[in-house]
């Protein structure tokens, strides 16, 4: 899958980073997570476990080119956030 990362203008940065997170770790995630909802204006997120184990949650934006994305930001998942991820997926199976 090709990830394209949203670069933030006042650092020159991907934005990612401000929240901790490397490319790697979310070149981990769009392929293969654990859930996949619809977001605000278009966007999608995806939260998914890295090969760290780090549970991140993935906003992006599907680019038209197929197996493209647009990564927006992603961040490391909360307690809380875990704990209802955890239960969803329990619910469903």
């Amino acid at each position: 899958m090709f990830v394209r990362l949203y670069v933030d203008p006042e650092t020159d940065a991907p934005h990612l980073w401000r929240h901790g997170v490397e490319e790697q770790e979310v070149l981990d995630v769009p392929g293969r997570p654990i859930e996949d909802r619809p977001g605000r204006d278009g966007s999608r997120v995806a939260p998914g476990r890295t090969r760290g184990g780090r549970y991140l949650r993935v906003i992006y934006v599907p680019d038209p080119q197929p197996e493209s994305v647009f990564v927006i930001t992603a961040y490391e998942l909360g307690p809380k956030a875990k704990h209802a991820l955890r239960r969803r997926r329990r619910k469903k199976s």
